[in-house]
């Protein structure tokens, strides 16, 4: 079978070497695809979220699966269109129609789902520029930090946590009257600060049956130590170690199972990936925000870690069988360390030659901002490769890690040197 992925990222170089590991797939299509993909499938040229130029090519290369890796296409409603469409509808699309994936593209339909169903998570309420004033009013009854989100998608970047509260209600200002996000902040959910770890627990359903992928946990601070500005990801480790059996049965029975249960309840059909970002108080598990696909860079170490046939999975998801196919993983740790361009998460260049990648080892190389230029692989995004080792511990794989990155150079290239620091 032909099958495509959508995105250009980590995470699908990611999807690509796993789904390759199937002997059901004939040919593997990646739209737009990066130098990585380039190598070991069929990078098309279009962005995602172009149905039309979509539907040529999946017509095109008799492509019978898509992959939808990014949110962007599933916000907009690339599900929806395949079904709307006589040649594409019987063509399964691995994530959720538009209805489902406002857990992502809306922060406040997200927090009102959880309040409905009874999933745990922080006290919240909603503002616009039409009742400013109310929100001061709500920021008056919360202790600091505050939480400003931005309601829609702002490219990872539309949330504040601010520890004054003159500095909160000048920033919830700037975001509902003068669009500080542009049109995602026209909506602004405040929330209470949750206090503990971070983690994220990744759920694959196919509506009705669900399977619970490896936990991981992610850096997304540009400096050592979590200091610094938010980036897209600078590291991940699977599985976090403080995320035992019995804190993982409390986040099945309190936040798995009143996700699927709810959706269900909501007429959703709800067919793909869930992340669930979740806060570890004390060993109790409360939900910070749901996105309806895997992460970046958690996916390049959460997918490594799968023993089982990720298109077998994908086809009980298509099918609604999920519950019949096997899922193992494997104990080993995995660890990534994302290399990233000089400057990122701000200005910084693209066009820097890369070396040393095809000499690595020991570990994965994930291609994520790259392109191929005069044969050469080039830098062409922020975050550039992601760097994936197995371990026995998490120190044994990020030595690995390090090791490969030791023969890898670009231009101003930069990885943070802590990556698991809060956990070994």
């Amino acid at each position: 079978m032909n099958v495509l992925i959508l995105g250009s990222g980590g995470r699908e170089h990611a999807f690509a070497v796993k789904l390759l590991e199937s002997n059901k797939i004939n040919q593997l299509f990646v739209a737009p695809g990066n130098a990585g993909t380039d190598k070991i499938a069929n990078n098309i040229n279009i962005n995602p979220t172009d149905f039309e130029a979509l539907k040529k090519a999946v017509l095109g290369n008799d492509i019978k699966m898509v992959v939808v890796g990014p949110e962007a296409p599933l916000v907009e409603g690339v599900h929806d269109f395949f079904l709307g469409d006589k040649e594409l509808k019987n063509i399964p699309v691995i994530g959720p129609k538009k209805d489902g994936a406002l857990l992502e593209g809306s922060k406040d339909f997200s927090k009102q789902f959880m309040q409905k169903h009874g999933v745990p998570t922080a006290r919240y309420q909603s503002f616009t520029k039409h009742n400013l004033e109310e929100g001061y009013v709500f920021l008056e009854t919360l202790q600091p930090p505050f939480v400003l989100k931005a309601d829609g998608l702002a490219g990872g970047k539309g949330v504040l946590i601010l520890d004054s509260l003159e500095e909160a209600k000048a920033q919830l200002k700037e975001m509902v009257s003068n669009q500080k996000f542009g049109e995602a902040s026209s909506t602004v959910v405040i929330e209470e600060f949750l206090k503990g770890i971070e983690l994220s627990v990744f759920v694959l359903t196919d509506g009705v049956n669900y399977k619970i992928l490896p936990s991981a946990k992610d850096y997304k601070r540009i400096g050592e130590g979590d200091a610094g500005l938010n980036t897209g990801g600078m590291g991940a480790i699977s599985p976090v170690p403080f995320a035992d059996k019995a804190f993982l049965n409390k986040v099945e029975e309190l936040v798995v199972k009143p996700t699927i249960t709810g959706l269900q309840k909501d007429g959703i059909d709800y067919r793909g990936f869930i992340f669930i970002g979740l806060m570890n108080d004390n060993g109790n598990p409360s939900v910070v925000e749901y996105n309806v696909r895997m992460g970046d860079p958690e996916t390049e170490v959460v997918l490594p870690r799968i023993k089982s046939d990720l298109f077998d999975l994908f086809e009980g998801v298509a099918n609604q069988n999920l519950d019949e196919k096997s899922f193992s993983v494997t104990d080993k740790t995995a660890t990534t360390v994302m290399l990233v361009a000089g400057g990122y998460p701000e200005a910084y260049e693209k066009n820097k030659e890369i070396t040393g990648f095809e000499s690595v080892d020991e570990s994965f190389v994930f291609h994520a901002g790259t392109a191929t230029k005069d044969d050469k692989v080039v830098t062409n995004g922020g975050r550039v490769m992601a760097v994936t080792s197995f371990g026995d511990t998490i120190e044994e794989a990020l030595e690995k890690s390090y090791r490969s990155i030791d023969k890898i150079r670009f231009d101003q290239m930069n990885y943070r040197k802590d990556i698991g620091f809060d956990l070994v």
